[in-house]
């Protein structure tokens, strides 16, 4: 098994990589690419949903990215300890009606020796935004280094 840096146990600076290197990788939205910073069997709760296994999380991935169209994410971390990280969250994205919302969630992450995430626990709550409400603007992908975070845009 090959190791997925940063590995536990995590300084201040080590799990906000981690949180930045999540964020990056959900902005692809490439079910593939982000199945792979999960064990095989890691086990996660999004919502009110339970999955199991990068199998699981990539068919998730799909559904969740079929209805959420452009899909613009921000992580930011809360707190850390050993092989624990806990993000908060905002992501924007509309329906095939053009609707838009913002999500905002929480999760707790757990990662095994290798810098894998074995389990993920994700509450999050839905708030319909006029498109003029917008605050995440950057192109698809990668949020710009310079875009401002989560705390700095009041969220």
């Amino acid at each position: 098994m090959s190791n997925r840096p940063p590995l536990p146990p995590f300084t201040a600076e080590t799990a906000a990589q981690k949180v930045r290197m999540a964020e990056d990788a959900w902005n692809t939205r490439e079910p593939e690419r982000v199945a792979l910073a999960y064990t095989e069997d890691s086990r996660w709760r999004n919502r009110a949903e339970f999955v199991t296994g990068r199998a699981g999380i990539i068919a998730f991935l799909k559904r969740k990215w079929a209805r959420e169209l452009d899909y613009r994410l921000i992580k930011e971390l809360w707190a850390f300890t050993g092989d624990r990280i806990a993000v908060r969250f905002a992501y924007e994205w509309r329906d095939d009606g053009g609707f838009w919302f913002r999500a905002y969630g929480n999760e707790n992450w757990e990662f095994d020796e290798h810098g894998l995430m074995r389990r993920r626990f994700a509450s999050i709550n839905d708030l319909p935004i006029a498109e003029s409400d917008r605050k995440f603007h950057w192109p698809p992908g990668r949020r710009p280094d310079g875009h401002p975070g989560l705390s700095e845009l009041g969220l």
